[in-house]
């Protein structure tokens, strides 16, 4: 029997038309979600106003106050009146939306924040004087002069005081705190020029400093680099590779970590359009598929991006927060992004992070054996040629216990124009130990090979150069496989017949939204057709691309590079060793192994000298 629904009485409804404070507050729930939201939007006002410095404060986690101050252009105080009316702002003239050059342009912010919270607004313009205006749960006062140099000084006090029932759904303040800090930095990546200070007051006073960007120098890149190293961390900023791009439009720009940097969460990832942080999916599963190639599942990239086009091209006002944004070529930001960041790793050849490095030290143990013994400066290089000639002869005795032995090339037996091995990138080798490791000089330190992950990397890459060069056979079933789609869905995988046979998928119309496969990739040998398929439109609807038949290529051409690589147990001559420190020096990502490992760790003599006290 049907529900008889209770909000339905004999009495027709009658349609009413809400008052402005009602309107204000059901906006300020769609704007102003949390305190961080607060701080998002007065920030980014300011940053509109051109301000060179922005501090904020916040006392308990933004929720009893939120004070942002800036030196930007400031308001006359006939404006001020007008900056609290809703759908009033000076950054578009309305009419087109699409041509947006400012983070905001909807004139909702300061209303919105007024009809929650106990807003105070003082501002200043060059050639007029200051003024203030203050608005309480929707209620302007009187308009009245202020001491104020230059720029606007907003303070917003009890934040959701209006509307109560939104307090319970606040965080703790630490949490909040977290959010309030996280929204700065993002908009401080997005300005490296101008300077940030946030300041927790909660205990009163001066309070204390949570977060402080001075203004960088230099040109885009150095400044981006400097701020992005106070933000993320030295070790982010030695072990990210510049990323330059252009495609059908859109300019991309940012840092990109190596793939040993690898995170165990997506939260160093940071995307930018416009100069506007966003959370978008598409540019997400982008830079996940950039990396899919070097990580494992269970390992995320570290980026920060930006990608710059004419506004006309991507649409921001698609979120009330302005956090998502659709692009009007999709497939081409995607791309953009996918081709940009794989040419970034490329370049960095067998470049592996600093960081492998550094947990290595990490690892060792020295033998604690009495109090810290001084030892004399370090000798001279002929002083420790003659040591080394000394000792020589007792080194016939320890030869059994390696498991391979590298002797030194003698002077005078390299050709005159041949390069000296330790001097190259990865050094020259000098013993093989446990079957497994090479250990390599180079002219300030040593490396460790794990030979069968660097030589599975070479040869996984050989292989698929010559799948690109090659093409990717393809396997003509015997009865072709009639998969039954919807008309929708049958017209966007036709939309690829062109990419999926390159691919060696072969599909083709069968009426009625149906398609025929009449080809799979023959590397993947027998496979289900259909649930490749249905694999294929579940990315396009979720990414609106796929990469599914080249990941699964990949996937087996990686287990083929596996086992047909250098096993582990193999002991390895000279120039064996040599060739392949070599081979990983020339070829593209051999600083990992398939699964995102590192395939070699490079230590300093310096560190070396630290571990057993020799400063």
């Amino acid at each position: 029997m049907a529900k008889i629904d209770p909000n339905i009485g004999e009495i027709h409804p009658v349609i009413r038309q809400l008052d402005e404070a009602a309107i204000n507050r059901i906006a300020a729930g769609e704007v102003v979600e949390r305190p961080a939201s607060a701080v998002k939007e007065l920030v980014e006002n300011a940053l509109d106003a051109g301000a060179r410095r922005v501090d904020v404060s916040y006392s308990d986690g933004g929720k009893t106050l939120i004070r942002v101050v800036d030196d930007g252009c400031g308001m006359a105080p006939d404006d001020l009146p007008l900056a609290l009316a809703r759908h009033a702002t000076s950054k578009i003239d309305g009419s087109d939306l699409l041509n947006i050059h400012t983070f905001g342009f909807r004139g909702e912010a300061l209303p919105s924040l007024g009809a929650v919270g106990r807003l105070t607004l003082q501002s200043r313009a060059p050639g007029h004087e200051a003024a203030e205006i203050s608005v309480a749960g929707g209620q302007i006062s009187a308009q009245k002069p202020a001491a104020l140099n230059k720029g606007t000084i907003v303070t917003l006090r009890d934040l959701f005081y209006a509307t109560p029932a939104r307090l319970k759904f606040m965080r703790s303040d630490r949490a909040e705190a977290r959010a309030i800090t996280d929204i700065l930095k993002r908009l401080s990546m997005a300005e490296p020029y101008v300077g940030f200070t946030l300041r927790d007051v909660s205990g009163g006073g001066e309070g204390r400093i949570t977060f402080r960007a001075d203004p960088e120098t230099g040109d885009m890149f150095d400044a981006l680099h400097g701020r992005l190293a106070r933000i993320l961390g030295k070790e982010f900023a030695e072990n990210s590779l510049p990323v330059d791009a252009n495609r059908d439009g859109l300019h991309m720009t940012g840092f990109a970590a190596l793939p040993t940097y690898s995170r165990g969460s997506s939260l160093a990832q940071y995307l930018f359009v416009n100069g506007r942080p966003v959370r978008d999916k598409m540019l997400y599963g982008a830079l996940r598929a950039a990396y899919s190639d070097f990580l494992s599942r269970d390992r995320h990239p570290a980026a920060v991006l930006f990608i710059d086009c004419d506004p006309t091209l991507v649409d921001v006002n698609v979120h009330p927060a302005k956090s998502e944004v659709r692009f009007r070529d999709p497939g081409g930001a995607r791309g953009l992004i996918v081709s940009g960041l794989r040419h970034a790793l490329a370049e960095a050849g067998h470049r592996a992070s600093t960081t492998v490095a550094g947990a290595t030290l990490g690892a060792f143990r020295p033998e604690q054996t009495g109090p810290r013994i001084y030892q004399m400066d370090r000798p001279s290089a002929m002083a420790r040629a003659a040591g080394y000639a000394a000792q020589a002869p007792g080194f016939s005795d320890m030869q059994q216990a390696f498991s391979g032995r590298v002797d030194p090339v003698e002077a005078g037996t390299q050709g005159p124009d041949e390069t000296p091995a330790q001097t190259l990138p990865l050094g020259a080798a000098r013993a093989q130990v446990h079957e497994n490791y090479i250990i390599a000089q180079t002219g300030d330190g040593m490396v460790i090979v794990d030979q069968h992950a660097a030589h599975e990397r070479l040869v996984y890459e050989k292989l698929k150069t010559q799948m690109a060069q090659n093409g990717v056979a393809s396997q003509a079933l015997l009865i072709p496989e009639i998969i039954e789609l919807s008309q929708d869905e049958a017209t966007r995988l036709l939309d690829l017949t062109d990419d999926l046979s390159r691919l060696g998928l072969k599909i083709e119309p069968f009426g009625n939204g149906s398609i025929a496969v009449r080809e799979t990739p023959a590397i993947l040998g027998p496979c289900n057709a259909r649930a490749m398929v249905l694999d294929i439109l579940d990315e396009l609807a979720d990414q609106g691309d796929s990469q599914t038949i080249r990941a699964r290529i990949e996937a087996i051409l990686s287990r083929i590079a596996c086992h047909g690589s250098i096993r582990s147990g193999r002991r390895m001559q000279a120039d064996e060793m040599n060739a392949l420190l070599r081979e990983m020096e020339a070829t593209p990502h051999s600083g990992q192994c398939n699964h995102g490992r590192p395939t070699y760790v490079e230590l300093k003599l310096s560190d070396i000298e630290r571990l057993f006290g020799r400063t």
